[in-house]
């Protein structure tokens, strides 16, 4: 292992979160990007989904701020709600300025009263965008890439983190900022890539950094049955309908996303009806079908649920601030609680443009390093992701849940399935992507986030 390796900044993740925010702060500071994959294969280029942002004559960042909320059912917290919304304007701007392409009209997605989704190529997004920043990213003079190397352990001192442990070597920085993604494949169906298990998530838990709202799992409706591609949620906005076996219609195609998976999953599949869609407005996404033997044209398409979002992550503040100082997060591996109980569409590379900013230009104002550091540490293997383990999640903790199946989570050595479990159980309601049979509705009691801090257990706390 290489040691003395020191930056100015270091961020973990290669997603939009990490590529973004890199940019952000590169302008003032020297940036480390340390991604385990290739930049070109994050989990964002598989956002079929838009960026949302009130830019149209008829919108403004309080209706987007209202149908945020109303999507998180009570558990949005207002401050970050109003923070996303307020700077999404800007944030798409910003793409623009970078090259992104997107189309010429905005999308209607589920739970938005206003067509206020940029897309490009109606379900390309998170391709371009990524592809856009990673080019800026890669000729940024100040921005050092490494791909191909996995943190392994965040590095602390006196409870600062003064850098991170890789399979390579060991990094000292005034500041390090996760974008490491969430953790949806923990669940045997899910759209996400076998890289978005949560690590990031770990390492800040290992490191005493405070998670909540674990049990918070969007699960996307519309997903082909027989091979896992996600259609996505513009469809329906464009017309698409879902039917059941005997060619009915059977719920409202935009509803917030938990009440569309519900519905879907009570009948075990369903059809994805495209052929009211204009379908060449979703080129690449026909494309896909087409070479998976489907005609869309013709004949509508088996779907049903599979883990897409986690809402839950490590706890911050406004600015990416964890609970270990000099510890910085950012996108879908935190909980902010801008997205409540149900993340409302789109929202998610909003987030990430958003809270990446602001977490970068946080990190740039931290003290420099101690003048000795500690040793580095040996890092603790996280138990690798089996199909067994994700079997049990999909069964035990998937669309829907009871206090039986998930008591059976408890015992998994995979610490972060543990603490799903432990989330889920507390909460003893329905709500968003939350749905437990036992206890079907929705209870005010439980309108608070579960909060899980090293060392003293489970706690349920409400936000501003």
């Amino acid at each position: 292992m290489k040691t003395g390796s020191r930056a100015d900044l270091v961020i973990i993740g290669g997603g939009v979160a990490g590529l973004y925010g890199a940019l952000c702060a590169a302008r003032e500071a020297d940036v480390l990007l340390v991604s385990k994959s290739p930049l070109r294969s994050s989990a964002s280029t598989l956002a079929q989904g838009g960026v949302a942002a009130a830019t149209a004559d008829d919108d403004s960042p309080e209706l987007h701020f209202q149908d945020t909320v109303a999507a998180g059912r009570g558990l949005c917290r207002a401050s970050a709600v109003a923070a996303l919304t307020a700077e999404a304007p800007a944030r798409v701007a910003d793409l623009v300025d970078l090259g992104v392409p997107f189309d010429g009209d905005l999308g209607l997605e589920g739970g938005h009263s206003r067509r206020r989704v940029s897309h490009v190529e109606g379900a390309a997004t998170g391709a371009h965008i990524c592809r856009a920043l990673t080019e800026h990213v890669l000729s940024h003079p100040r921005i050092e890439v490494s791909e191909g190397e996995r943190a392994l352990a965040l590095w602390t001192a006196d409870g600062r983190c003064v850098g991170v442990r890789t399979d390579r070597r060991a990094i000292a920085a005034p500041a390090t900022v996760l974008a490491t993604g969430g953790y949806a494949y923990l669940w045997e169906r899910s759209t996400n890539p076998p890289g978005s298990v949560g690590e990031g998530i770990v390492l800040a838990w290992r490191a005493g950094a405070a998670v909540a709202d674990l049990e918070l799992v969007q699960f996307h409706p519309t997903v082909v049955a027989t091979n896992g591609l996600l259609l996505s949620e513009a469809l329906r906005g464009e017309g698409a309908l879902l039917l059941d076996d005997s060619g009915r219609r059977f719920t409202d195609e935009l509803a917030p996303r938990d009440v569309v998976a519900r519905a879907i999953a009570a009948r075990g599949t369903a059809r994805l009806d495209l052929r009211p869609v204009d379908r060449d407005r979703f080129g690449p996404l026909m494309a896909k079908l087409a070479g998976e033997g489907f005609d869309p044209e013709t004949q509508p398409i088996p779907v049903s649920p599979a883990a897409h979002y986690t809402m839950g992550g490590i706890v911050t503040d406004l600015d990416g601030r964890t609970g270990v100082e000099s510890l910085y997060a950012a996108g879908e591996c935190t909980c902010t609680g801008v997205h409540g109980a149900n993340r409302l569409a789109s929202n998610s590379l909003l987030e990430c443009l958003v809270y990446s900013r602001r977490a970068a230009l946080a990190a740039l104002q931290d003290d420099g390093l101690p003048p000795r550091l500690p040793p580095v540490p040996e890092p603790a293997p996280i138990p690798a992701v089996e199909p067994i383990l994700r079997q049990a999640m999909w069964e035990h903790a998937g669309v829907m849940r009871d206090a039986s199946g998930l008591s059976r989570l408890a015992n998994e050595r995979h610490p972060l399935a543990r603490l799903v479990a432990e989330c889920a159980f507390a909460r003893q309601e329905s709500r968003g992507g939350h749905f437990r049979s036992d206890y079907p509705v929705e209870d005010e009691a439980y309108a608070l986030h579960t909060v899980v801090r090293p060392g003293r257990g489970l706690e349920l706390e409400r936000w501003t």
